[in-house]
């Protein structure tokens, strides 16, 4: 579904990506795993066209969208869960809702959908009128995903959805990503608490300033003595 071949990114002079390659097949949960400031942010944001790459190709479906703006990659069925939620504050829930399906002219589908995220998230629905801002963070990042999955994605970037998040909803979140995995939706989530990512996900990469150390099955790296000492606590 997504080919990443030799991505560079650069901010001014400043490199923080190094020509990684890795690929998503269709179904799979990936994860990059790295410390703050490691790079997995600006791939992200590379791949869903907020950021050009400096060099480098990315393809969906064998299609060449590396220069794509940002809402052609939305068309085509890519959407990204931001880091930091980006909730429009002062809009109620389902206000916040219905932006996310701002490319869906069908008002029977965006009901339908709707409906879906309200029964996915029991939280939301007696919080619909509330808004954005006064929720708790675990309550937006769930309204932060259901926004993302309004618009009916075909594969989903997820940027360190755990962040800021108390321990209880950072496994609810976690839980929430593998059951929509499971349901049959392509999943990358860019990640610091490594070890809830990696029980999750398929495969994975870890990144180190702007490049891949280590990449491999999910159980291959939380078995890696290297990575255990890196970033599990072993």
């Amino acid at each position: 579904m997504l080919e990443v071949q030799d991505l560079i990114v650069h901010y001014g002079e400043f490199r923080a990506v190094h020509g990684v390659s890795f690929t998503v097949q269709e179904g799979e949960l990936i994860t990059i795993i790295g410390a703050n400031g490691a790079g997995k942010t600006s791939i992200l944001r590379t791949l869903m066209g907020l950021q050009p790459a400096y060099r480098g190709t990315i393809k969906m479906n064998g299609r060449d969208i590396t220069r794509l703006s940002a809402h052609e990659r939305a068309k085509l069925g890519l959407g990204i869960v931001p880091e930091g939620r980006r909730l429009f504050g002062d809009m109620d829930v389902q206000e916040n809702l219905e932006m996310g399906a701002y490319l869906v002219h069908d008002r029977g589908t965006i009901n339908r959908r709707l409906k879906k995220i309200y029964e996915r998230f029991s939280v939301l629905y007696p919080l619909r009128n509330q808004r954005a801002k006064t929720l708790s963070g675990g309550e937006q990042q769930m309204l932060a995903i259901g926004r993302t999955l309004m618009g009916g994605p075909a594969l989903v970037f997820m940027d360190e959805v755990s962040l800021g998040l108390m321990p209880r909803f950072v496994q609810e979140v976690f839980d929430i990503i593998k059951e929509l995995n499971e349901e049959g939706k392509t999943i990358l989530v860019v990640e610091q608490n490594a070890r809830k990512a990696l029980a999750i996900a398929h495969r994975g990469y870890v990144l180190e300033t702007g490049r891949f150390r280590w990449e491999g099955a999910a159980r291959e790296l939380r078995d890696n003595v290297e990575v255990q000492r890196a970033y599990l606590g072993g």
